[in-house]
């Protein structure tokens, strides 16, 4: 595979996805716990990161869902 067409999976930690998202850490877990958000991966014993592009495509969806409820 040519690598100027990979695209490039990136690692997000958990302040900015509430960057990202405008909610705060206990509602993003509720989220998780509830199958309503992208799960993070597990990088270490005590660390998790979000993928990027998991994240940024549920902002989209949400956004899409609201502007179609109307």
């Amino acid at each position: 595979m040519n690598t100027s067409t990979k695209q490039t999976t990136r690692l997000i930690r958990l302040p900015e996805v509430m960057h990202k998202t405008g909610y705060k850490k206990a509602w993003i877990y509720r989220l998780i716990s509830e199958n309503k958000f992208p799960k993070p991966i597990k990088l270490g014993a005590r660390s998790v990161a979000f993928i990027e592009i998991e994240v940024d495509d549920w902002i989209s969806d949400t956004i899409s869902n609201s502007r179609t409820a109307s």
